[in-house]
Formats: C-alpha cells, structure tokens, sequence
C-alpha cells in the first residue's frame, strides 16, 4: 500500500510534532516547515498528497503560502487550521484556494478524517491514467501498458512504480521505497529494492527508471 504524504506547516513546535507522529502512526508520511516561507519551499519544491497549513506563521503567514501555491499552479489539497470561531478566517482561507479548514483546538480524529476525505476527493477528480514514457498505469483498474500492450505486474511492483510516478524527476532513496511500500516492521535487506525494480525494467524498458548512484531511482517527469 502506497503511503501518502503530507507536509505540516506550524511554528507551534509541540503540536507539529505530535501531528507527525500521530499522522505516521496512521500510515501518512510526514514533512514538517515551521514557518512559511520554509512551508512554501517544501510545497513547490515536494510532491504531496495535503497541506496541513496553519494561518499565523513567521515569514509569511498561511494566507499568503496558500494564495502563492494557487498562483504557481499547485494544485494539492489544504486544510488550513485557522482560529477558534474564526468565521472571517475560515471564509478568507477559502478565499485564498483553501480546499478546507478546521478550528483550533481541533479533534485529532476529525482532522485525520478531514485529510483523508481531501485526499480522497482529490485522487477522484484527477485522471486515473499516469504516463511515463510507453508506460501507462490505470490507477483505478491497477492495469499497465506499455505502448498499448498489457503488462502484468505484481502488486508490489506495481505500488513501487506508482510511488516512483508519485515522485517523478525526483531522486528517490531506496530507504523511501522500503519506508512506503513495504510494511513497517519490514527486515529484509534493502536490495530487495533492487530486485524489483530489475523486474519492472525488464518489464517496462530499461530507460524507465533511472538509476542514480549512491542516490536511489528516479523516473522521468510523469
């Protein structure tokens, strides 16, 4: 199962950290800023699944980070975490493209479910078709092509692509496969890494993952 990643953006130290491991706790991957100009570095520069994005920030404020991902075409879904009974906040975050917004203080519970249903929403309005290359993947029917043709795949590498496309012209460690794709309290040696992504090139051509010395893999821009 592919893991979703989420950035944290909030200069309450406590409170990011604790949302990062609650939220890695229920299978999310966690970056955290705690400012905003440091928020908007990771969100432009990143590949993520949500924004958990707080409104008063040092260095530019959530209004502001929000507002300039719209403008550079950053699609991925906010939830911005505005002020107690906050109703000018709340209206103004959606204002500036917020996808949604939570009080604080917030239940943590609902807060999961608001990220999953964001994520959720999102994946349903995008196409289920990722291209690299010949390479097609249906993300829905978890079917692959290659120029038109059929390839079977195994679950497993099939979740290793689709992390890699999740992440195009990136470099991606191994140490980051291992972390989203395998379980958790997975043991086994790290080039087992290695031996599927021998296989997926054997399957979909060896020019579609790159190999970066002493980095990990990287695919071309999906």
């Amino acid at each position: 199962m592919v893991r979703r990643r989420v950035l944290v953006v909030d200069d309450e130290v406590r409170l990011a950290a604790a949302l990062q491991r609650g939220l890695e706790a229920e299978g999310f991957t966690v970056d955290v800023a705690h400012d905003g100009i440091d928020g908007l570095w990771h969100a432009t520069e990143q590949t993520y699944d949500a924004i958990v994005l707080d409104i008063m920030l040092p260095g530019m404020n959530g209004y502001r980070v929000c507002a300039e991902l719209r403008q550079r075409g950053v699609a991925t879904p906010i939830l911005m975490l505005t002020a107690k009974d906050g109703e000018f906040d709340e209206a103004e975050a959606l204002d500036t493209g917020a996808d949604d917004f939570l009080s604080k203080p917030f239940s943590y519970v609902v807060l999961v479910a608001r990220l999953r249903a964001l994520v959720r929403r999102t994946r349903g309005q995008i196409s289920n078709d990722v291209e690299v290359g010949p390479v097609r993947l249906n993300l829905a029917s978890r079917r692959c092509t290659v120029d038109g043709v059929e390839v079977t795949l195994t679950s497993r590498e099939f979740a290793i692509f689709e992390y890699l496309t999740g992440r195009a012209g990136e470099v991606v460690p191994k140490r980051d496969i291992l972390a989203n794709v395998w379980e958790d309290d997975f043991e086994g040696p790290e080039n087992v890494v290695e031996v599927h992504v021998h296989a997926l090139r054997r399957k979909l051509g060896v020019d579609v993952i790159e190999t970066i010395r002493g980095g990990g893999y990287r695919v071309r821009g999906a």
